[in-house]
C-alpha cells in the first residue's frame, strides 16, 4: 500500500474533490493524509482522517478578510491582489506545515490543488513525485497568453516562490471534468476523471419534510459574493414569487415568498437529486455536481474562473448565462422558464452528465494516482 498527502487551501471548493480521492484510496487500503486549515478541513473529511495543520485560524481568518477585500476590486486590480496578497503569501505562509507533514507522513506522491502552492515547492525539494488537483479547469489553457506582460509577470513571481512556474504539474493534472465542457487542446499530462463525488461527507442539516411537490430549483452563489450577491439575490426572489415551483436559497436568513426555503448552507450533493435546475454564480464544484446530476444551469459568473465555467455551460448548451452584477428580474425569470421549459437545455445537461460517468471519477483519480507510484 502507498501513501498519499493532499495539501489544499482553506477553500471549500478546493478540498470537495480530494475529499472523495482521499475516500478512494483510503478505501483501498491505502495511506492517506491533508495539509492545510484543520478547521475547514474537519467537516468535509471522513471521521478520523490524518490532517496535518499549515494554517492556523488567525491566518484563515485573515485569509477569508483578504478574499473580502478582493471581491471589492475591478479589473487587473482583481489580479494583482490575487497572486501579490493572496496566492503567493499562502504559499509562503504553508510552506512550514507541508514541509513538517512531509518528514512526519513520508507520502510516496505529494497531490497539490492548484492554488496550493507550497505543495509542488516542498515535493520538489524533498525529491518527491506531485501531481495537481485542479479545482478549476480554467486555467488549463493559459488565461493569459493574450497578455503577454501579465503572463511574464505571474510567471516571475511564481520563479521567486519556487524557481519555476508550478502551477501545474508535468506529470499528471487531474481535472473533475470532461471534454464535454473542456474543448481545447491540453497536455497529455492531463487526465479528464469527471467530478469527484464519492466518499463525500456532508455534516449540514436540512428540513427534508419542508420539501413539496413540483419542480425545485438550487440558488446558491457560493460562500463569497460581496455587496453584489445581496442585489442578485433579491432580483432572483422577486422574479420567483409566483412561479409554480419552489427554491431552495443558500443565503443569511432574510424574508422571502411562500415558495423559497432560505438555508445558511444545504448538503448540496443529497439535494441534487431532488432538483431540476440549478442557479449558480458558477462555482466549478456547483456546476459540475449540476451537470453530473443532468441538471440545467442558469448562471451568473462573478470573477475569476467563474465566466469561464459559465462560457462552457453555454457551450454545451447546458444553461442560460446572466449578467451578475445588472441582471433583473425579468431576465432571471426568463432564463429559468428557459432552462425548466425547453427540454433542450435537460438534453445538453444529461449529455454532460454520460461524459462525467464515462470519466470515472474519484476512482479514476485513484486509479492514475497509483500509476504514479508504480512509475
Amino acid at each position: 500500500m502507498s501513501r498519499f498527502l493532499f495539501v489544499v487551501p482553506p477553500l471549500t471548493g478546493h478540498v470537495n474533490p480530494t475529499a472523495s480521492v482521499g475516500g478512494e484510496l483510503l478505501a483501498r487500503g491505502h495511506d492517506v493524509a491533508w495539509v492545510g486549515h484543520p478547521g475547514t478541513l474537519a467537516p468535509l473529511l471522513p471521521d478520523g482522517a490524518l490532517v496535518f495543520p499549515a494554517i492556523d485560524d488567525r491566518l484563515e481568518a485573515e485569509i477569508r478578510a483578504k478574499r473580502q477585500r478582493w471581491l471589492a476590486l475591478r479589473g487587473m486590480a482583481v489580479l494583482k491582489f490575487f497572486w501579490e496578497e493572496f496566492l503567493i503569501p499562502l504559499g509562503h505562509a504553508m510552506v512550514p506545515g507541508t514541509r513538517f507533514a512531509v518528514r512526519g507522513f513520508q507520502p510516496d506522491v505529494v497531490v497539490a490543488d492548484q492554488q496550493a502552492l507550497a505543495g509542488p515547492l516542498v515535493a520538489k525539494n524533498a525529491g518527491l513525485p506531485w501531481v495537481t488537483s485542479a479545482s478549476t479547469s480554467a486555467e488549463l489553457v493559459n488565461p493569459l497568453r493574450t497578455m503577454p506582460r501579465v503572463d511574464a509577470w505571474v510567471r516571475g513571481l511564481l520563479h521567486g516562490f519556487a524557481g519555476g512556474d508550478i502551477r501545474f504539474s508535468d506529470r499528471l493534472v487531474l481535472v473533475y471534468s470532461s471534454k464535454a465542457l473542456v474543448t481545447e487542446e491540453v497536455g497529455d499530462e492531463v487526465a479528464f476523471v469527471g467530478p469527484a463525488l464519492t466518499h463525500r461527507v456532508e455534516r449540514v442539516g436540512f428540513p427534508w419534510e419542508r420539501l413539496t411537490g413540483g419542480r425545485r430549483v438550487l440558488v446558491s452563489l457560493g460562500t463569497l459574493n460581496g455587496p453584489a450577491g445581496e442585489r442578485f439575490l433579491g432580483q432572483v426572489l422577486d422574479a420567483v414569487a409566483d412561479l409554480d415551483l419552489q427554491v431552495v436559497m443558500v443565503a443569511p436568513p432574510r424574508p422571502a415568498p411562500p415558495n423559497v426555503l432560505v438555508r445558511p448552507a444545504v448538503p448540496q450533493l443529497a439535494l441534487m437529486p431532488h432538483l431540476d435546475a440549478v442557479v449558480t454564480h458558477g462555482g466549478h464544484n456547483t456546476v459540475c455536481e449540476a451537470l453530473a446530476h443532468g441538471l440545467p444551469l442558469v448562471v451568473a459568473p462573478i470573477r475569476d474562473d467563474q465566466p469561464t465555467v459559465a462560457a462552457q455551460v453555454v457551450a454545451a448548451g447546458a444553461g442560460v448565462r446572466l449578467t451578475y452584477s445588472r441582471a433583473r428580474a425579468a431576465e432571471v425569470r426568463s432564463a429559468l422558464e428557459s432552462v425548466l421549459d425547453e427540454p433542450e437545455y435537460a438534453a445538453a445537461a444529461e449529455l454532460v452528465r454520460e461524459s462525467f460517468s464515462a470519466a470515472g471519477g474519484a476512482g479514476a483519480a485513484a486509479d492514475l494516482l497509483e500509476k504514479v507510484v508504480a512509475g
